[in-house]
């Protein structure tokens, strides 16, 4: 028995087929401008997708759900006359290759090389319309090149805050450059993995321990090169506004930035002040003690002799816990007592100074003053340790006081007594600013960003050490490429694995190579621009690509940006600061990468439960297509519900879409008695029913409306509405098989391209306008009218919207079941209600 028997329709013969055409004409190519075959008077459509990691475990069913979504928007949008940029690459630096390379002493980039070569293939086997001419790879040095040069720039530069701008350092008057510059060198507390021997983000930190192995973490000061993504930070909040970006998602950005406006406040302690901020100096008066992150550097100028044993114990113990863990709110608080006191600048009464690991160091200034009586976490912290409770804010109604975080009434805080919270706000902070206590400040919660990883595998800093100092590679030396290592294992001193490699470091007599590598985010921040122009040596983006795919009317320049939302706060903060940087300094034509974004829901499996190994739930796309097809695999993605939201596999879903599939080909398509399939005779050249043709005009405008709204899932169901109407006619009209082919083709290209030449139609689908609808075929001309006796539903009947009472009531009585239940019966009245129903009252 022939393969094409054994399955509904012969898919696995098609797909292949299809991709291979694709592949050898490069249908999906993109030619920039100035190139072949550019054509300037179509608009530009840039949708992407966020480039994947390239693990070895290769695809599950969950990661092409997206990539699925911008095809089938891809595929539209150029028939319907737009130049579309749909590229694909690989983020592929990361911590998982080098744990192989450590563990097999394979080097990295050839694992990285066979993960890519598993991905592409599957992605290729589910036939999205990738333009693989511009394919990048953020490892390729062809590419990190840039990523190194963009560093250059972000390091020669300085925000000028009379412009809010990035400017080139030079323009800088000030004495020391490097107190200025957008890339600079700190000592900053890390979370340190002994085991991975790197600095790892908050992030990937889950319970004190790392999220890739399980490792204990500590927390370490180590010297670290930093990101001052803290200068854009109004800017990365005002600038959302004119993006599409789901609301929730604008959300969670300003709350990771944190913009809080209050005062700063000196409180003294001898002949030190240490500086707090606080979003409610209208509070100081019922400020009873003060709270210092534990490694604050004043805790040990303050710490009397007999408290140092417990604060030395109570750091080393702070020291094995994330911020995460640090500040959860629902965790029991605990603190030690350094021994001295501070003065209140208000009052000038001593309070306590403790050290408590809910306060970091990274936050404010590390240091709070606590108001107990109106702070949840201060006033739980008090109650444990007997700390005094003072209230200074009347709530309004009958509100508890003590607890109370609101605005209210200002009491017992003499320079302000009575006035409401807002203005005692004004007031107290105007008091403190003429006698220099304190000043009106603006606060983020945003840090800056720890751009510094103790890895081999990423990019090099195009920066050498030469007496304590730091410079810049000239760009004529880059790329900075790793060198070979026999041994990736973690030195264990905290020095980067790079620093085994002497020769490589030893960059001339008196000049050292920088160790540390940069961030795996540093490749994704600016991948989009590369795609525009992916082959240019000259330039990261030539200005006229640049212009063109990144153009347009409003402040984004990817039309649309696809991914899942574990991306929502920091790859999307990040890509926007180096955006940013480079709009300012010329380099780029708009101020914001993504103009649309858009976040797909997780596919959970059968079991209801996150995919995982552990759970041996993963289900993996090959196997499906190699049961059902590429095409039934890409329409049961779409189909399973909204893209937004979160939903169950099922292979039961898959069965029935592969069913619709094959509804479609039979349509067309019928087998003759060698089991071939050949065109049905069924199919002619014969004019449309109107039923036929409102069918046809609905299924467009319902297929155009729901692409545009990203609705799949109901796109496909009009579908087999159109299916279902044909599937009993007599004849099949090529006139209206021709649209719904175009229709289909976005979501089941394979099956479209093949039926399309089956019937013979002019050119290929791929280069076929969309189709129209007319509104007048869409319009209900009939209407069906249901006929009640004595108010009991007997039967309905069509007619036409026009007719009048009259001619609907005659028509009523003349029905042969009417007229059967009448027969022997008087009819008192008859009642028409027009276009709903007839009532015949007996």
């Amino acid at each position: 028995m022939s393969s094409e028997r054994r399955k509904p329709y012969p898919f696995d013969q098609i797909e292949p087929k299809w991709q291979a055409i694709w592949d050898e004409r490069q249908i999906f190519h993109a030619p920039n401008p100035g190139e072949k075959n550019f054509d300037a008077v179509k608009p530009k459509f840039y949708v992407l997708d966020m480039f994947p990691y390239p693990s070895g475990a290769g695809l599950h069913v969950g990661h092409p759900e997206g990539y699925t979504a911008t095809d089938i928007i891809a595929r539209y949008k150029r028939m319907r006359g737009f130049n579309v940029l749909h590229p694909m690459g690989w983020d592929a630096f990361g911590l998982p290759a080098e744990q192989y390379a450590i563990k097999s002493g394979q080097h990295p980039a050839v694992t990285t090389r066979e993960n890519v070569a598993k991905f592409k293939s599957q992605l290729k086997r589910i036939g999205f319309s990738y333009d693989w001419h511009r394919e990048i790879n953020t490892t390729d040095p062809r590419y990190f090149k840039w990523t190194q040069w963009i560093f250059l720039q972000i390091y020669n530069s300085w925000l000028n805050p009379k412009t809010n701008k990035a400017e080139p350092i030079k323009t800088y008057r000030g004495k020391n450059p490097d107190e200025v510059r957008l890339a600079y060198v700190a000592d900053v507390l890390v979370n340190w993995c002994p085991e991975l021997g790197t600095v790892l983000a908050n992030e990937e930190v889950v319970d004190g321990k790392s999220e890739v192995g399980g490792f204990p973490v500590v927390r370490r000061p180590m010297r670290q090169w930093m990101l001052r993504i803290t200068a854009y930070a109004e800017r990365l909040i005002d600038e959302l506004e004119g993006l599409d970006w789901p609301q929730g998602i604008k959300l969670l950005q300003r709350n990771w930035i944190g913009r809080s406006e209050g005062a700063e406040v000196d409180f003294k302690i001898d002949d030190k002040k240490i500086r707090i901020f606080t979003t409610r100096p209208d509070t100081l008066y019922g400020a009873t003690y003060m709270v210092l992150a534990p490694e604050h550097s004043l805790v040990d100028l303050i710490v009397t002799e007999e408290q140092w044993p417990s604060v030395r114990d109570y750091r080393e113990k702070t020291a094995r816990k994330s911020d995460l863990e640090r500040t959860e709110l629902a965790k029991e608080k605990t603190g030690v007592f350094t021994g001295a006191y501070a003065i209140n600048p208000v009052n000038d009464e001593k309070i306590p100074i403790w050290i408590a690991d809910y306060v970091l160091l990274g936050y404010g200034t590390g240091a709070i003053m606590a108001v107990p009586a109106h702070d949840e976490r201060d006033l739980e912290f008090a109650r444990k340790f007997n700390l005094p409770i003072r209230q200074v804010v009347q709530p309004p109604g009958d509100e508890e006081p003590i607890g109370f975080v609101g605005d209210g009434v200002a009491i017992n805080s003499p320079i302000i007594v009575g006035l409401p919270s807002r203005e005692a706000i004004r007031k107290i902070t105007a008091w403190l600013e003429e006698r220099g206590l304190g000043k009106r400040a603006i606060n983020y919660k945003l840090r800056d960003w720890l751009f510094s990883r103790q890895r081999y595998w990423g990019e090099p800093f195009p920066i050498v050490w030469e007496d304590g100092k730091h410079r810049v590679l000239d760009e004529s030396e880059l790329p900075v490429v790793p060198p070979p290592l026999e041994d990736y294992k973690p030195t264990g001193t905290g020095e980067p694995p790079l620093a085994k490699a002497k020769d490589w470091i030893r960059y001339s007599k008196k000049a050292v190579r920088e160790t540390n590598v940069m961030p795996q985010w540093a490749g994704s921040c600016w991948y989009y621009l590369r795609f525009c122009d992916s082959h240019n040596d000259k330039r990261f983006v030539s200005e006229k690509a640049e212009k063109y795919w990144m153009g347009g009317g409003k402040p984004g320049g990817v039309d649309l940006y696809v991914g899942g939302t574990e991306h929502a706060v920091l790859h999307l903060l990040y890509a926007r600061f180096w955006h940013k940087v480079l709009f300012d300094l010329g380099y780029v034509s708009k101020s914001e990468p993504f103009q649309r974004l858009v976040n797909q829901g997780i596919i959970l499996g059968e079991d209801n439960q996150k995919m995982s190994k552990s759970r041996g739930n993963i289900v993996n796309p090959d196997d499906v297509i190699e049961q059902y097809g590429a095409d039934a695999f890409r329409c049961y993605e779409m189909f399973m519900g909204p893209l937004e939201q979160m939903k169950p596999w099922s292979m039961r879903g898959v069965e029935g879409i592969a069913r619709f599939l094959a509804r479609v080909w039979r349509l067309m398509m019928s087998e003759n008695q060698a089991g071939q399939w050949e065109l049905s005779p069924a199919v002619q050249e014969v004019d449309l029913t109107n039923p036929q043709r409102k069918i046809l005009h609905a299924t467009t405008k319902k297929v155009t409306d729901d692409i545009e709204s990203l609705s799949f899932n109901t796109a496909i169901s009009q579908m087999m509405i159109f299916v279902n109407a044909f599937t009993t006619a007599q004849t099949i009209p090529i006139s209206a098989m021709q649209p719904f082919l175009v229709l289909l083709n976005p979501f089941a290209p394979h099956l479209s391209s093949e039926l399309w030449e089956k019937l013979k139609l002019p050119g290929q689908i791929t280069e076929q306008p969309w189709p129209g609808f007319d509104e007048r075929f869409l319009v209900e001309d009939e209407v069906e009218i249901v006929i009640q006796m004595n108010g009991k539903v007997r039967d309905r009947m069509k007619m036409s919207i026009q007719a009048s009472e009259e001619e609907i009531k005659n028509a009523a009585l003349a029905l042969p079941k009417i007229q059967e239940l009448t027969s022997d019966k008087q009819i008192r009245k008859v009642v028409v209600i027009p276009k709903k129903l007839v009532n015949i009252v007996l």
